[in-house]
């Protein structure tokens, strides 16, 4: 990189008041489509290196949602945040410059191994995956060039203030979609069991699998429950919370969801953060034009645990769902009555035919398989209250809560054309020397001018002629833009055909267009300090140390001894496979600090065949799941 193309953090002005809406894109057509229903940014895996192993996509795409994309001036981050083998260093280099090439905004980046890399001047984000929780550790990111960080998600409003007064990166933080149940970063469950690395995009998911809590003494605290399955985020509620504490950037989980979860979700918090903005006008989106959608958006009609906000308000009850991993859907009413192909509903809601229900068996709590406990039936015929389904279940009874997961006629509204993003513009129609102009001018000063020679002749009826004429300017539907206001300041209103005039309007537009193009600017990487000191001086395999340059990069930075990452160190003995906020003791009202006397005893947590012992750090509030690695180090693969 030259040193032309790079800021340091002394340049960078104190937290900015733009606000950027991140969601996720599975690929290129999902990206566009989030941001055609409002974000700012869009992030997206590249060909390979992505903590989604099977969300990756071609540099072709990405370099066409890039020009997309920058047509609002919205940015597309590039996640390339898994750990990285020796061997891998090389094609991560050259995969990184591709990406840059091809417009990528951003790299989000979990190895420090990259920054020893011959790098292009692109911005870098520290990923969660970093385990971003502390002042201490943020500065440091800032030190070495990295312009964003991605908080853990575990952080309360206290701290994440704590961050914010010491750092001017902008602060990421993640506020709706799936939780993982471990610090991001500090998890080794899936490859101790299953020799899948969660680092390396290959997560199995273990943690939504039912389990047995017993107690050191044996006694049985819950049975086939999913202990370690977490809510889904919701921060609805506590944007503008986040907004005063420090947080810019406000991302949706979600690049293995599908569309309709996109748009919906991406919808919603356009609409809560614009209600914000309009309401504060010191702060401002980041990207320009104005999404207008044609459905009400409700992120309880898509793919969701239950809601939570986690621990943005400290911690509380009602993070987790002992019951199903699944998507159980919104509460929509009871059983009233049943016959033998209908149900009869207790509800306020209005059904569809086709409509998703669900509902908890009675003996559910004692199923012997996941898919036992959470049943589903679909809606043939809906006539009001009255549901028509195939065959009613025998385990369905009177009084049983009923739950909608699929909402037809909402889902149906979704899979079609559902949003378009506009951006306002002024028209000016002006006299030249030998002819007109059209100057067309957009809301955040960009300009685009076209001139045509004509012989001015006046329109006989002026009125008319000028009514007309303005009607054919406006007419921009099939563009990105909207006409605020159109103003004709010719001597006269000449006679001009409306072919003539319509290729004017065309030459405008694309000139504009054009114009907002060049004008767009990738933001520039940070200054990486070689002086900058790592807050710890010794890094154990949880740091994720994969590969000689990361190594090299923490010995630069002033630490002295190095692990490395699970995968690669051979490690047997029982050690912590994941630390977590998520704590089983405080679930049951066993938690030391709440109930006097108790003692923070190990608990034991048994997964299928695998059996865990759980450790309570009370001082960190934090539980350690601790067990063996069964599998063979292998440095070729996650």
């Amino acid at each position: 990189m030259s040193e032309a193309s790079i800021f340091t953090p002394d340049d960078v002005p104190p937290i900015s008041n733009r606000l950027e809406l991140l969601a996720p894109a599975k690929n290129a057509e999902f990206g566009m489509e989030a941001i055609l229903h409002g974000a700012d940014a869009v992030y997206i895996g590249g060909p390979k290196f992505g903590a989604r192993l099977t969300a990756g996509n071609s540099i072709e795409d990405i370099a066409r949602l890039c020009s997309f994309a920058h047509k609002y001036h919205a940015q597309v981050f590039v996640a390339l945040n898994t750990i990285l083998m020796d061997d891998e260093l090389g094609a991560a280099q050259k995969l990184i410059w591709k990406l840059y090439e091809a417009g990528a905004d951003a790299l989000i980046v979990q190895d420090m191994g990259v920054l020893q890399l011959d790098l292009p001047p692109i911005a870098l984000h520290a990923s969660t995956q970093m385990d971003n929780r502390t002042a201490e550790k943020a500065v440091f990111l800032e030190h070495v060039g990295f312009s964003q960080v991605v908080l853990a998600r575990e952080l309360g409003l206290s701290q994440i203030r704590e961050v914010a007064a010491h750092t001017k990166m902008q602060l990421e933080f993640f506020v709706h979609g799936a939780l993982c149940v471990a610090y991001s970063g500090l998890c080794n469950l899936s490859h101790a069991f299953s020799n899948r690395s969660a680092n390396r995009g290959e997560c199995s998911q273990m943690c939504r699998l039912p389990g047995e809590l017993k107690t050191r003494q044996g006694e049985v605290l819950a049975q086939n429950e999913h202990l370690l399955s977490l809510k889904d985020n919701n921060q609805t509620d506590n944007l503008e919370a986040l907004i005063d504490a420090g947080v810019r950037s406000f991302k949706i989980e979600g690049r293995l969801k599908d569309i309709k979860y996109v748009k919906n979700v991406t919808a919603h918090y356009r609409q809560e953060l614009d209600k914000i903005i309009a309401r504060r006008p010191e702060l401002k989106a980041s990207s320009h034009g104005r999404s207008t959608h044609s459905f009400t958006p409700n992120p309880e009609k898509t793919f969701n645990r239950g809601r939570t906000d986690y621990f943005v308000n400290d911690r509380s009850q009602g993070v987790s769902d002992f019951r199903s991993p699944k998507y159980i859907g919104e509460d929509v009413g009871s059983v009233k009555r049943l016959g033998k192909n209908f149900i009869e509903v207790s509800s306020t809601h209005a059904f569809n035919n086709g409509d998703g229900l669900c509902y908890f068996p009675e003996n559910y709590a004692t199923a012997k398989q996941s898919d036992d406990k959470l049943q589903g039936l679909r809606i043939n015929r809906a006539e009001g209250l009255i549901l028509h389904v195939l065959m009613v279940p025998g385990d369905l009874k009177v009084g049983m809560t009923i739950y909608r997961n699929r909402d037809q006629a909402f889902e149906a509204v979704l899979g079609k054309e559902s949003s378009k993003r506009s951006i306002d513009v002024d028209i000016k129609l002006s006299d030249t020397a030998d002819g007109i102009s059209m100057v067309m001018t957009d809301i955040y000063g960009h300009q685009g001018t076209v001139s045509f020679a004509l012989d001015k002749q006046p329109a006989n009826d002026q009125q008319s002629a000028g009514k007309k004429l303005r009607k054919q300017l406006g007419k921009l539907g099939s563009t990105d833009f909207v006409a605020r206001e159109i103003s004709i300041t010719t001597e006269q209103v000449w006679f001009a055909p409306t072919s003539v005039i319509n290729g004017l309007r065309r030459d405008v537009v694309a000139a504009l267009e054009k114009a907002r193009i060049d004008e767009y600017r990738r933001p520039k990487p940070w200054k990486h300090n070689l002086d900058a000191m790592y807050p710890s001086k010794h890094l154990s395999y949880l740091a994720n140390v994969a590969n000689q340059k990361s190594k090299d990069f923490y010995l630069q930075h002033g630490v002295i001894e190095i692990e490395d990452t699970y995968e690669k160190n051979g490690i047997t003995e029982e050690v912590p496979l994941m630390v977590t906020k998520h704590c089983l003791r405080f679930n049951f009202n066993l938690c030391p600090k709440e109930v006097p006397g108790i003692k923070a005893e190990p608990m034991i947590l048994k997964i299928g065949k695998d059996v865990l012992k759980l450790v309570f750090d009370c001082p960190k509030c934090e539980m350690l799941v601790v067990g063996a690695n069964r599998q063979v180090p292998n440095e070729g693969r996650g």
